[in-house]
């Protein structure tokens, strides 16, 4: 019987380690947090973000303003260009996309929305120095 024992006992740590490496591997949140190769960091800089204000006016774009939605204003990019905006204070990102042009404050390189504001901490004081990643649109 010990000697059985003693075959089994490595055969089963052997399979447990095996199970933890696919639980942890197979995480979404693992896969969410990883970097990936489709992004192209771009700019950096301070951001801002729209209030409430001036929800519902007409964006650049043609579309209504949503301070709920994860949208931004970018001097140059084309719009619906998604860019990665990570608060690099607290390294907090969200993914946003670009509905109209701005800001035109001195200084700013996005203007992004309440909702863009509060994923990465910035709602509080307005603004924060950022970088911004392009995503690639396949």
């Amino acid at each position: 019987m010990r000697a059985f024992s003693a075959m089994l006992l490595p055969l089963l740590l052997t399979a447990s380690a095996t199970a933890q490496e696919v639980e942890v591997t197979d995480n979404p949140i693992a896969e969410i947090v990883q970097p990936t190769d489709d992004e192209t960091e771009i700019d950096g800089g301070m951001a801002s973000y729209y209030g409430n204000e001036l929800a519902g006016n007409r964006t650049a774009s043609g579309e209504r303003f949503d301070p709920g939605q994860l949208t931004a204003a970018h001097r140059t990019l084309p719009f619906g260009s998604m860019v990665r905006v990570t608060n690099t204070s607290n390294g907090d990102s969200v993914v946003v996309r670009i509905n109209d042009r701005g800001p035109f404050s001195r200084g700013r390189v996005i203007d992004v929305s309440q909702a863009a504001a509060r994923e990465i901490g910035m709602h509080r004081s307005g603004t924060a120095r950022v970088k911004l990643a392009l995503l690639d649109n396949d």
